[in-house]
C-alpha cells in the first residue's frame, strides 16, 4: 500500500471498503484497486476493526486520515446476518446486527464526510438487498431492518450532503453465493435464478461493477438512488 503523500501526488484517490475481506467486499476492493486506493475496514483489514463496536469504529476512521491522508469514497459492505424464529430473537442480538450493518455506516459516513465537503468530492455507497422488497420471511427480521434503515439513510444524507458535492447511493444485490449465503440449499439458488429476468447466477463482481460505476466520474449526476443488481427479480 502506498503511502498518503504518493497517492496525493499520484492524483489516486482513497476508497474505504469495509467488510473488504469478505466475498462481495473482497469483489469490490479488487474492481476499485484499478484506479483507487483501497484501504480495507475488516477484522482482518489494512485498518483491522470490530464494527459492532462504536469505539472501535472511532478509532479505525481517525486512522484512515493518519495513515492515508483523507477518504474520498467510503463503500459500506460489511453485513452481520442472524437467523432465528422471530419469536425467540434477542435483543441484544438485534442490536448487534444493527451495530455492524447500520450504526458502523453511520459513524464512518460522520468521520469521512467533513474532509469530503472540504474538497468538494465524495462519494458513499451502502450495500444493501433486495431482501427488503422481497423478504424471505420473519426469521430474516433484524437483517432485513438494517438493510432497510441504510436505504432511508441513502435518502436522507443523498439530500443533507448533495450541496456539498457528496453523492450517496445504495446497491442491492439478489442472491449472490457467498460464505455467509453457503447455508442456503443449492435448489434455492436455481429457483431465485429462474424467476429472475435475466435467469443466471449472481457473481459478486455484478456488484463490485455497479459500485465502480457510482464512486466513478460517469455517475456525478446520480445521488439518492437504491440500484438493484438482481437479474431483474425485483422491478421498482
Amino acid at each position: 500500500m502506498s503511502t498518503a503523500s504518493t497517492e496525493t501526488a499520484g492524483g489516486r484517490r482513497i476508497a474505504v471498503v469495509t467488510g473488504g475481506a469478505g466475498t462481495i467486499g473482497g469483489a469490490i476492493a479488487s474492481r476499485l484497486m484499478a484506479d483507487h486506493t483501497v484501504v480495507v475496514l475488516d477484522r482482518t483489514g489494512d485498518v483491522p476493526v470490530d464494527l459492532g463496536d462504536p469505539a472501535d469504529v472511532r478509532r479505525a476512521a481517525q486512522l484512515v486520515p493518519d495513515r492515508y491522508g483523507r477518504c474520498d469514497v467510503l463503500v459500506h459492505s460489511a453485513a452481520m446476518v442472524a437467523f432465528g424464529p422471530f419469536e425467540d430473537f434477542e435483543l441484544d442480538m438485534w442490536r448487534q446486527v444493527q451495530a455492524v450493518n447500520v450504526e458502523s455506516a453511520l459513524l464512518l459516513t460522520q468521520a469521512f464526510a467533513p474532509g469530503m465537503r472540504e474538497r468538494g468530492f465524495g462519494r458513499v455507497v451502502f450495500i444493501v438487498s433486495n431482501t427488503f422488497w422481497r423478504p424471505p420471511g420473519a426469521h430474516m427480521l433484524a437483517y432485513v431492518a438494517s438493510k432497510g434503515a441504510l436505504i432511508g439513510m441513502t435518502h436522507a444524507l443523498a439530500v443533507g450532503l448533495g450541496g456539498d458535492g457528496i453523492a450517496v447511493t445504495a446497491v442491492a444485490p439478489g442472491l449472490t453465493r457467498t460464505r455467509a449465503t453457503g447455508v442456503v440449499p443449492a435448489e434455492e439458488f436455481e429457483e431465485v435464478a429462474a424467476r429472475q429476468a435475466l435467469s443466471r447466477p449472481l457473481t459478486p463482481d455484478d456488484t463490485a461493477a455497479v459500485v465502480a460505476m457510482l464512486v466513478g466520474e460517469g455517475a456525478g449526476a446520480l445521488t439518492g438512488q437504491v440500484l438493484t443488481v438482481d437479474g431483474g427479480l425485483v422491478m421498482r
